[in-house]
């Protein structure tokens, strides 16, 4: 087996970054220092060479770092590469109509799950979240989905190596639990999310075929009140056929 290359400050640049994009207000150089457990004078040097690339920008007068141009301009360069983007969503939007609810699209991104399309329900009353919005792996019925599709030995490790998270009092902490779980998910072709990842919320979700580096799928989020259980068979249908749908699309 091949040993994976180290590179450790690399790998401190984009952990300091990914906290410095999670924050509303920025942080200064003290507070990622403490929040990541990492030396004053390496933050420094690191938020410094960032700075000075654009990733990252320092207000005058609070001192904290927020995202920088830069970083938004790569992000956007990426967000534009997948393709695929646009034949799904007419698509989506035939699902949203069908269903009266929101309608996303999303990839697995390591261990998390990024939305990349969304087709919002027209309702006032909806579930919405901006492009990019990145999810656990194991919120609700998108992380019933992509951990379904991981081999076993991998999935076993993931399950156990950490104790699963409690979102709600709806989610599945046991591993054993969530395996059964998952093995219904292979078996039915999609996941359902009664109230797991957030009260008040269901969701559906279903596989989209790979697409080259990319693992997709699309789903269906709405409140409790108006996803009920007698409308929840015919979304499930609804969702699978538009995946199925856009699967087909990407083979042409």
């Amino acid at each position: 087996m091949t040993k994976k290359y180290q590179a450790p400050i690399v790998k401190k640049a984009f952990i300091i970054l990914k906290a410095i994009s999670q924050s509303a207000k920025g942080l200064r150089i003290s507070e990622v220092s403490s929040m990541l457990n990492i030396s004053k004078s390496t933050v420094h040097g690191i938020t410094a060479a960032l700075d000075d690339q654009g990733a990252i920008t320092r207000d005058s007068v609070s001192k904290r770092y927020t995202i920088g141009i830069t970083l938004m301009e790569l992000g956007k360069a990426a967000y534009e590469r997948i393709d695929f983007k646009e034949l799904a969503q007419p698509v989506m939007e035939e699902l949203m109509e069908q269903c009266q609810e929101s309608v996303f699209l999303g990839i697995r991104n390591n261990d998390r799950v990024t939305v990349i399309d969304i087709i919002e329900s027209r309702k006032d009353f909806k579930i919405t979240s901006p492009i990019g919005t990145s999810l656990p792996l194991l919120a609700g019925a998108t992380g019933k989905l992509f951990l379904s599709r991981m081999e076993p030995k991998d999935l076993q490790k993931y399950l156990h190596s950490d104790p699963l998270i409690r979102y709600t009092a709806n989610t599945i902490t046991d591993p054993d639990q969530y395996e059964k779980e998952l093995i219904k998910v292979r078996k039915n072709g999609f996941a359902f999310d009664d109230e797991e990842y957030i009260s008040g919320v269901r969701a559906v979700a279903a596989p989209i075929k790979r697409y080259g580096a990319y693992i997709p799928a699309i789903w269906v989020v709405g409140f409790k009140a108006s996803m009920t259980q007698k409308k929840i068979p015919a979304i499930i249908e609804q969702t699978r056929d538009a995946a199925d749908k856009i699967s087909r699309k990407l083979s042409i």
